[in-house]
């Protein structure tokens, strides 16, 4: 008698045991069904975005999550891209990861969805200070763009005139890489000119032709400074156009086939390698965290690395 009664007293410890412990892995697994999260990118041209993007559909196929994608048709289009973000919020998506094209614009709409229980996943670029949102997945841009302002004066010499072609005016991002070579610049080499910058809205097109009047307007000039992909390619090919390789040294951001034959063929000194795929995986990595109720860092560094004619094959 005492036996069975020892036995059943074992079978419901393990049971109380069991249940709890049960419980908690259905809640860890049902947390990420049937998720929906939608990538809403500065725009779908850029290899940057492209590779962000497909970062991050390969790692929500993993997690069993619906990824879904979205880009104004334009690289500088704040008011179509707030619109995506309404409409997700209108489709009740679980959390939104967003690349916003203006840091001031985009936070409204983004407080908005954060208002109404939809997670927030910033990727490549930030908000401005009263944004409301649960992460951050980017490039340390300001000290990336402080070390290009160090590449750059090392190959001039620290001394001379240069100018900067940037990317969206206001996207934060951008901002910060012109803000913080400029402040580079300013504090450690004093025989440096910046002699104005223009903003090409990542067109390689639009940075062609802002290069050559910079060339035009500066016969000295012996540096240029660019901010993305498309204004590195296009500053680039000014720069050969004109023949002036090896006399106006550029140093740029990413890393595509066309950036890296100009790296080799040494029309760009030096150009800033992030990492985006790793943007887009750490980005649904944090969403099915956020989904789970677990911790996230408010802020994560994806990496970045210097690409010269030394390294670019290896990149």
């Amino acid at each position: 008698m005492k036996k069975r009664v020892l036995f059943a007293a074992v079978c419901l410890i393990l049971a109380l045991l069991t249940i709890p412990a049960f419980a908690q892995v259905k809640s860890t697994l049902n947390a990420g069904q049937n998720a929906k999260v939608i990538f809403i990118a500065m725009d779908s041209n850029d290899l940057h975005w492209q590779k962000l993007k497909a970062g991050a559909d390969a790692q929500a196929k993993k997690a069993k999550i619906t990824f879904d994608f979205n880009a104004p048709a334009t690289k500088n289009d704040a008011a179509q891209q707030t619109a995506m973000v309404e409409d997700a919020i209108t489709k009740k998506y679980d959390v939104i990861m967003l690349a916003p094209l203006n840091a001031q614009a985009l936070t409204p709409v983004v407080n908005k969805a954060k208002a109404a229980g939809i997670k927030v996943v910033l990727v490549d670029t930030g908000l401005a200070n009263n944004a409301n949102y649960d992460t951050l997945i980017a490039t340390d841009n300001a000290a990336a763009a402080k070390l290009a302002a160090d590449t750059l004066a090392k190959a001039i010499g620290n001394t001379g005139k240069i100018a900067i072609v940037n990317a969206q005016a206001g996207a934060g991002t951008t901002m910060t890489r012109e803000s913080a070579f400029k402040d580079q610049i300013k504090a450690k080499y004093p025989n440096i000119t910046i002699v104005g910058t223009q903003y090409s809205d990542g067109d390689a097109t639009k940075a062609q032709n802002q290069a050559r009047d910079f060339m035009t307007a500066n016969p000295d000039l012996v540096g240029i400074y660019a901010c993305n992909e498309g204004s590195t390619v296009g500053v680039a090919t000014a720069v050969k156009q004109a023949q002036k390789a090896g006399k106006v040294f550029v140093v740029g951001w990413d890393l595509t086939d066309a950036i890296k034959a100009l790296v080799n063929d040494g029309t760009v000194l030096a150009t800033i390698v992030q990492n985006p795929g790793a943007m887009g995986t750490k980005g649904i990595d944090a969403a099915v965290a956020l989904l789970q109720s677990r911790p996230v860092q408010k802020s994560v560094d994806s990496g970045i690395t210097v690409g010269t004619k030394a390294n670019i094959a290896k990149l």
